[in-house]
């Protein structure tokens, strides 16, 4: 399970008279979606809901009297890695400082949420690197988003996801993520919204994708596999399973190869963010990962 602790009923943002820190409620939590939607961050439909169902503490709103002005989530996988996002701040209220005490509750919760060394990720954007190295993150390298318009393809002989393989596809993904995830992502690759797809080579699982819904067309994530050519399989597979409407891709820099790809299918780069971490850096198999499953989430 997720750890969970209580972030405090409006517990007093001692920098900020007549501000405080507070769960959020479930209209907030759609707020702050529409927030990120706003920012052109584009959510999934379900991304938040999801989070939200697994960890309802993670979502704190920043108030002034009874109205949400900022808020993020401190999302933790079960107390052994977490991960900051949807840090968001209305923007009349920005430049003020205000946004900078959020940021460090935020981190403070985070903190409180995990073990002892726990590390801690975020997707920042680019402008805002130089603040979050200073909160005590490291850079580790950049993930580009990718737009297109998905194509109809011939069948790539993928394997729809059957929850009968769940454990298998949690051993495979493993090694794409700081520590276990599997309650998060039997939630993901299980959401019936969710295009979820896998490839298996002599009986074993070597990739699998996911595709989701989004405000604007769909967003792929994650898409690992042991291959370019077994990723390339997944996203064709996927794309033609919504041909015809925009497509999303986040992939990580360091990965020329998921990169090629996005070239290959005639995507343009249109966003991006550093991921940064705070205390280790976790060995994640970047070279193999062809589509970041979230900014918000890891």
């Amino acid at each position: 399970m997720t750890q969970r602790s209580p972030v405090g009923h409006y517990a007093p943002a001692m920098d900020l008279p007549g501000y405080s820190f507070e769960t959020m409620t479930p209209a907030e939590v759609l707020t702050i979606t529409q927030w990120a939607a706003d920012e052109q961050w584009n959510p999934g439909l379900h991304d938040v809901e999801i989070a939200h169902a697994l960890d309802p503490d993670a979502f704190i709103s920043l108030r002034h009297g009874d109205e949400m002005v900022g808020g993020g989530s401190s999302f933790s996988y079960h107390g052994e890695f977490g991960f900051v996002g949807l840090f968001i701040m209305r923007p009349d209220l920005r430049g003020q400082g205000i946004g900078s005490v959020l940021w460090n509750h935020l981190i403070t919760v985070m903190r409180s949420r995990l073990s002892p060394g726990a590390a801690i990720g975020i997707d920042g954007v680019f402008n805002v690197v130089p603040f979050y190295e200073k909160t005590g993150f490291s850079f580790a390298y950049r993930n580009l988003r990718f737009d297109g318009v998905a194509s109809p393809a011939p069948d790539q002989g993928l394997v729809p996801f059957v929850p009968t393989a769940f454990d298998e596809l949690v051993a495979y993904d493993q090694p794409f993520h700081a520590v276990d995830r599997s309650e998060f992502l039997r939630a993901w690759v299980g959401h019936p919204a969710f295009h979820t797809a896998t490839v298996v080579e002599h009986g074993h699982l070597v990739g699998y994708g996911c595709l989701r819904p989004c405000r604007s067309g769909f967003r792929f994530g994650p898409v690992v596999a042991d291959r370019p050519d077994i990723a390339e399989r997944l996203l064709v597979g996927l794309m033609a399973t919504v041909a015809g409407q925009p497509v999303q891709l986040d992939v990580p820099e360091p990965n020329a190869a998921a990169l090629a790809l996005a070239g290959k299918f005639s995507m343009t780069e249109s966003f991006g963010t550093a991921r940064m971490y705070n205390g280790s850096t976790p060995q994640i198999a970047v070279d193999r990962t062809y589509g970041v499953t979230s900014f918000e989430f890891g």
